[in-house]
C-alpha cells in the first residue's frame, strides 16, 4: 500500500488463480452462503451475504465484470491489505489491471464495476470495514511487474506475464514498451493443472487433488509416489516446451533478445524449462504485478497534483 495525502493506495491483482496485493496472495475461490458458515476462515460478510474466500480457483471468464465474484474479490484483497497496516477505515484509490489487449476494450466497464460503490461497509474475519473508493487506475497486465527495473533493458526484451488463465507478451525496446508487438494468449497455467489432471486419471484410473498438482507446480515436487510424480513432470515439460514454441511464433529469438517471465508461471519455466539463464530472468515476486500497479498510480496522482 502506498499514501498520498490521506488516500490509500492499494493494488488489487486481479489473477484467474490468485489474487495479490503488494503483501497479500489468496486463491480467487468464492463460495457463497446465506447463513453463517460452520467453520470460519476468510469469510466475507456483504449485504446480507456470507462469502468464503479462497477455496479453489475461479473459472476463466474474458470479462472480469461479468458477475460479482471480482467484485467481492477485490473488496477482500482490500482488507487484506489494510489489515497488514491495522486499518479499518480509509479512502482508496484503487490500482489494477486488464490483459494486454483487451484493456482497450475493457477500461472503461471495468473501472464502472470496481467503483459501483461509492461508500462500502462489509466484515471479514471478525473485522468491520468502512471503504470510500474515491478512484481507480487502471493498467496492461506484466508491464507494471517491471517498471521499476527498466534501466535493465537495453536493446531488445521480450516480457512474458504467464498467468493461472493467459499470457500475456510484449517487447520492450530500449526501455520502451512497444504498444504493436503486443499479444494475449489464453494459455495460462490453468491449462497446464488440467492437462496434468487428465494425465493421472488416464494413467492411474483415479482423480487427484488440485492442491497436490499445485504443489509440482510450485516446487517442482510433492509428497507422493515416483510414478506419480513423473507423470505430472512429464506433463509439465511439455506445457513448458509450449510456452516456448509460442514465444517463438511471436519470433523470440534467445540469440537476439533477453526474456523477462513473471506471474504464476514463472516457477514451471523454472522447474521444468530448458533456457539459459544467463539470457531469461524469472521474476519470483508473485506480488511483483501489484506492487507495479501501486508504483504507477502514485506516480501518475502525484505528477496530477
Amino acid at each position: 500500500m502506498r499514501e498520498l495525502n490521506t488516500i490509500k493506495i492499494i493494488a488489487v491483482d486481479h489473477g484467474y488463480g490468485n489474487i495479490k496485493t503488494a503483501n497479500t496472495v489468496t486463491p480467487t475461490g468464492v463460495t457463497a452462503y446465506e447463513t453463517e458458515p460452520i467453520f470460519s476462515g476468510n469469510i466475507l460478510e456483504y449485504a446480507g451475504i456470507y462469502y468464503r474466500i479462497g477455496e479453489g480457483h475461479k473459472e476463466f471468464i474474458a470479462d472480469k465484470a461479468m458477475d460479482e465474484d471480482y467484485y467481492i474479490l477485490t473488496l477482500m484483497a482490500v482488507a487484506r491489505e489494510l489489515n497488514v497496516y491495522g486499518i479499518r477505515e480509509a479512502d482508496v484509490h484503487l490500482a489494477a489491471g486488464l490483459p494486454l489487449t483487451w484493456i482497450r476494450k475493457q477500461r472503461e466497464d471495468f473501472r464502472s464495476y470496481l467503483l459501483r460503490n461509492k461508500d462500502v461497509d462489509f466484515r471479514f474475519n471478525g473485522k468491520d470495514y468502512h471503504i470510500r473508493f474515491v478512484g481507480c487506475s487502471l493498467f496492461p497486465q506484466g508491464y507494471p511487474a517491471i517498471v521499476s527495473r527498466l534501466g535493465d533493458f537495453k536493446g531488445t526484451n521480450l516480457l512474458a506475464d504467464i498467468g493461472n488463465g493467459t499470457m500475456n507478451i510484449l517487447y520492450i525496446n530500449n526501455k520502451k514498451a512497444v504498444e504493436s508487438c503486443c499479444w494475449t494468449e489464453k494459455f495460462g497455467v490453468n491449462q497446464c493443472m488440467i492437462a496434468a489432471k487428465n494425465a493421472v486419471l488416464d494413467s492411474f484410473g483415479v482423480k487427484i487433488e488440485e492442491s497436490t498438482i499445485e504443489q509440482v507446480l510450485r516446487f517442482g515436487t510433492a509428497d507422493i509416489s515416483k510414478p506419480y510424480l513423473d507423470c505430472i513432470t512429464s506433463v509439465d515439460k511439455r506445457y513448458v516446451a509450449d510456452i516456448f514454441a509460442t514465444l517463438r511464433r511471436y519470433e523470440y529469438n534467445p540469440d537476439l533478445m533477453r526474456l523477462y517471465i513473471v506471474g504464476d508461471g514463472g516457477c514451471l519455466v523454472k522447474h521444468f524449462g530448458q533456457y539459459d539463464e544467463n539470457r531469461v530472468t524469472i521474476l519470483d515476486d508473485i506480488c511483483a504485478t501489484a506492487k507495479g500497479y501501486e508504483y504507477l498510480a502514485f506516480a501518475s496522482l502525484r505528477r496530477k497534483e
